[in-house]
């Protein structure tokens, strides 16, 4: 690599380029260029070197999975910035994709891809400090734990997914077109989460609507409460009470703090972009 590159944040959906030259972005782009959009990978790295320079490139997220360019290999957490740029996946003295994480704890089988970069960017940059416990909310909601400075467990709990399930295809659906946000029903939701019985505090929302016990309008927020809460109140159940850090928009960063805060947790959101490039930008300088 070099200290000028170019690097990928290549996702399902999306991808963000950046060209960096000695540590700072000259030029970024966000386009829709995700990779279930990509049949020919090479020709796309070729668009994109034609576009933002003919230089080395780092490729980091789903790029790096079996529905991506080439399947890269996990490294096995505790892992830090050095392993990971140690078993970068080489496509050619030019191009490499960022490796996952994988994780086996208490038998329980655990992966990530591309949020590896952002967890280790997070402390590389002084954003997050070298032991925390850090979140990044979405489809599959990673909880990471950092210990000197090193990604040494997570969990993922398919949290986005779940809600984005109950309101397009559930029983729920017809009630849960309504705005989520900080609200009081969202805190509610929330606070329903601490019984632990999920399944039964959702077929609740049914049950409101029959009786009338609460508006349709709020039902989607008191349905993320649900999910959102239960997500933290597993996670922190066993959690010495520092503060959780968020890798997050404020849009759902917002909603995590509210249910942090109400499980007794400070909380601190952190900028994802800003965590990506320190992150890319570690790897690219332990590349040997």
């Amino acid at each position: 690599m070099a200290n000028t590159f170019l690097a990928v944040d290549w996702g399902t959906t999306n991808r963000r380029v950046y060209r960096i030259e000695n540590g700072r972005v000259t030029r970024t782009e966000r386009d829709g260029r995700g990779v279930t959009a990509v049949t020919d990978f090479a020709a796309e790295v070729e668009g994109i070197r034609a576009a933002f320079g003919d230089l080395p490139m780092l490729l980091a997220g789903m790029v790096g999975a079996n529905i991506g360019w080439r399947p890269a290999p996990y490294v096995a957490a505790p892992a830090g910035v050095g392993d990971l740029a140690r078993s970068l996946l080489r496509i050619d003295d030019r191009t490499a994709i960022v490796p996952g994480v994988s994780t086996l704890a208490g038998g329980r089988p655990d992966v990530m891809r591309g949020e590896e970069v952002q967890l280790l960017g997070a402390v590389a940059a002084g954003l997050a400090p070298p032991d925390a416990l850090l979140v990044q909310p979405g489809t599959h909601c990673k909880w990471a734990r950092m210990e000197g400075g090193r990604l040494t467990g997570f969990t993922t709990a398919m949290t986005g997914e779940l809600f984005a399930l109950l309101r397009s295809h559930s029983l729920l659906a017809p009630q849960l077109s309504g705005a989520v946000g900080v609200t009081a029903a969202f805190l509610a939701g929330v606070e329903e989460a601490r019984r632990r019985d999920l399944a039964a505090s959702l077929f609740g929302i049914r049950a409101a609507r029959m009786l009338g016990t609460r508006d349709d309008a709020d039902a989607a927020a008191y349905a993320s409460g649900l999910l959102i809460g239960s997500d933290v109140t597993a996670r922190l159940a066993d959690s010495p009470p520092d503060t959780v850090h968020i890798l997050s928009g404020p849009e759902l960063g917002d909603l995590y703090v509210a249910a942090i805060h109400a499980n007794g947790h400070a909380a601190s959101l952190i900028d994802s972009h800003a965590a990506f490039l320190a992150g890319i930008i570690a790897i690219e300088s332990h590349c040997p």
